[in-house]
């Protein structure tokens, strides 16, 4: 009489990762490879997607020339001194950016930013990134006497000129709005909200968030915005556009 064996495979399925255990993740990861290795770690994202962009050049002034791996990022060593260095960002499909990054003691004041795949040179696209916390930070523009463009008020404008790309509610972003045209008589207030603070009047992680705002337009990047630092408030009103010219605001206050 025969014995018969059944072997039963047991199989392990692991669910994907959500989009902030991602981050936390990667996060996590730069970490240790600044306490592990001493190198300092940039990362790179499509301002629409969200996904890492990969096999990307990037030029950091005075530290050195590198290409984006496979999670859309960088590893150098830090420079001596601390300071503020120009990042030139180069890739197939996305618009020539140029920023400034800035290190302090040693490490990174911010490593993940979110380029804009082409655009017509009509178009104008506004792009938020920020830090872990708050999770959820809401980007408005608004055209007076015509649409709000923002997660709660519609995510295309009624004559379809602008939508909101994409909405980030677990922290970090990207939040992405385009806009088709932009009149020459219209006035637009650009704006970002920090939701997950709504109801406190004394909030001031906003401040803390280290949240910037790209603009694109013209094909190219046009202006580049950060949160200031230091103030209560869980309203920034980030720059106003009129007659085709964009200009800062640069206040916090309470909504």
């Amino acid at each position: 009489m025969k014995t018969l064996f059944v072997a039963l495979a047991l199989v392990l399925v692991v669910a994907p990762l959500t989009g902030q255990q991602q981050k936390v993740r990667d996060c996590s990861k730069d970490n240790f490879e600044e306490l592990e290795s001493g190198r300092l770690t940039l990362r790179f994202f499509d301002a629409i997607s969200g996904k890492p962009i990969s096999a990307a050049e990037v030029s950091i002034d005075s530290i050195g020339d590198f290409t984006t791996d496979e999670e859309g990022k960088i590893l150098f060593a830090p420079p001596a001194e601390d300071g503020s260095y120009g990042v030139s960002f180069r890739s197939e499909g996305y618009v020539p950016t140029d920023f400034p990054i800035e290190i302090e003691t040693g490490s990174l004041y911010f490593n993940r930013y979110s380029i804009s795949p082409i655009l017509d040179v009509r178009f104008l696209r506004v792009v938020l990134d920020w830090g872990k916390s708050p999770r959820d930070l809401d980007l408005h523009l608004l055209k007076e006497g015509g649409y709000h463009i923002s997660y709660r008020d519609m995510s295309t404008a009624e004559d379809g000129a602008a939508r909101l790309d994409r909405d980030d509610t677990d922290g970090y972003g990207p939040e992405t709005i385009t806009a088709r045209e932009i009149g020459r008589d219209a006035r637009y207030t650009c704006f970002v909200h920090d939701y997950s603070n709504r109801r406190r009047h004394d909030a001031a992680e906003l401040a803390q968030s280290k949240a910037t705002v790209k603009v694109y337009g013209q094909g190219k990047l046009l202006n580049v915005f950060e949160v200031p630092r230091g103030r209560p408030g869980n309203r920034w009103d980030v720059f106003t556009i009129h007659g085709g010219v964009i200009g800062e605001i640069g206040s916090l206050h309470q909504d």
